[in-house]
């Protein structure tokens, strides 16, 4: 018999609330119940303070509905409530939208397996997947990575986009996508679509201000289902756009994923150059080709006088580039236009095609591309050839 929501909150009506005061269900903090292939995917607001110390009571919920006959498997993911939002306050709070999470995988090896790209299986229908990073947030890296898809797309490529910010996750307003995926055969779900790329984010998934709290286990294995459990179909390239920082998040994909390389995001100013390095170190180590570096907010052209202003500095990303024998893949200045767009759901690419900074984004996608044709050119010499005489 099929698994249906209603089994599913009448067993989670047995697991009392924080602090042993109701039940979860009742005091409103369960979201919506997804359900696809006898996966039952959902989340708890819980006080983002007390996150940790509310392990147990996330692990019962998953616990109770694993108990349920028929079902494949159970993911809870908490959600953190903002400050006033009902948490704090002697109050019900507001239901949360639902997380999606797969069956918590085992923890990855701490080191990536030897030989490049050696251990990891790719994934049917896609040819390559680059991920674009930056070593801090706020740089613009995920409007980046998705004018550099709409590049790719551009020049004739079949596109798609795996947003991997899973702690806040920016593709569906970027790329003006809303609604929750559908899924195929009630199994893998369908990627949402929009300007030509197939798209899959958490976001689609959770409302778009619930701050997510994730643990180690859960980040691998929501990545893992955003990655394998999604009919991509065929595509010539997947942008994933990481989060932030050198984590869970991009450890995953890089020692799980045969990935044909990385862009790194950075402004020209020394403090973000220093966390650049260290997206840059990371993927080194784990045998990731360096694709090359795109400087953002690279420079500003006063509308009025159009004067130019290099508000952080400039070039920095150019000699970090040359420093370290990295590709410099191209300069983005910082441009009312590229943020105006993006907050509308329709990046300057797509919006304005035959503007300067389509343009940019263009060049800088098809550098990209042919680093990654240079790469698997590489590789492929790389493989010795068994000659019988």
């Amino acid at each position: 018999m099929p698994v249906n929501k209603e089994t599913v909150l009448d067993q989670l009506k047995t697991v009392k609330g924080p602090d042993f005061e109701g039940d979860i269900v009742s005091l409103g903090l369960v979201s919506d119940i997804f359900i696809a292939d006898a996966k039952v995917f959902f989340s708890i607001t819980v006080p983002a303070a007390r996150a940790q110390e509310l392990e147990p009571l996330r692990a019962a919920a998953e616990r109770v509905v694993t108990a349920i006959p028929g079902v494949a498997g159970v993911v809870v993911a908490l959600t953190a409530e903002k400050k006033g939002g009902g948490m704090e306050a002697p109050v019900q709070p507001r239901p949360a939208a639902p997380a999606s999470a797969p069956r918590p995988a085992p923890p990855t090896a701490p080191h990536a397996p030897k030989g490049p790209q050696s251990g990891r299986r790719g994934v049917p229908g896609i040819e390559s997947i680059i991920a674009v990073a930056s070593g801090k947030g706020g740089v613009g890296k995920s409007t980046t990575a998705a004018n550099i898809a709409l590049g790719l797309a551009a020049i004739g490529l079949r596109v798609g986009v795996l947003d991997a910010d899973i702690y806040g996750p920016s593709m569906p307003r970027l790329l003006g996508i809303q609604g929750r995926p559908e899924t195929v055969d009630g199994k893998i779900l369908k990627p949402k679509e929009n300007f030509g790329l197939k798209v899959m984010s958490m976001g689609f998934l959770v409302d778009e201000e619930t701050p997510m709290i994730w643990r180690g286990p859960m980040v691998m294995s929501a990545l893992t289902q955003m990655l394998r459990e999604v009919e991509w179909g065929p595509l010539d390239v997947l942008v994933v756009d990481m989060p932030p920082g050198t984590g869970d998040a991009q450890l995953t994909m890089a020692q799980q994923v045969p990935l044909a390389g990385a862009v790194i995001v950075s402004t020209p100013q020394d403090l973000a150059l220093i966390d650049a390095r260290k997206g840059l170190n990371m993927f080194k180590k784990v045998d990731v080709p360096l694709l090359g570096i795109v400087e953002n907010m690279s420079y500003f052209i006063a509308p009025d006088t159009g004067k130019r202003y290099d508000i952080f500095g400039h070039g920095g990303a150019r000699r970090e580039a040359e420093r370290l024998g990295v590709t410099f893949l191209g300069e983005v200045p910082l441009e009312m236009g590229i943020r105006e767009q993006s907050d509308a759901g329709a990046p300057v690419v797509v919006s304005r095609p035959d503007g300067p900074e389509a343009k940019i984004y263009r060049d800088i996608a098809t550098r990209v591309w042919e680093r990654v044709q240079e790469e698997k050119a590489g590789a492929d010499a790389a493989v010795p050839s068994i000659v019988f005489d």
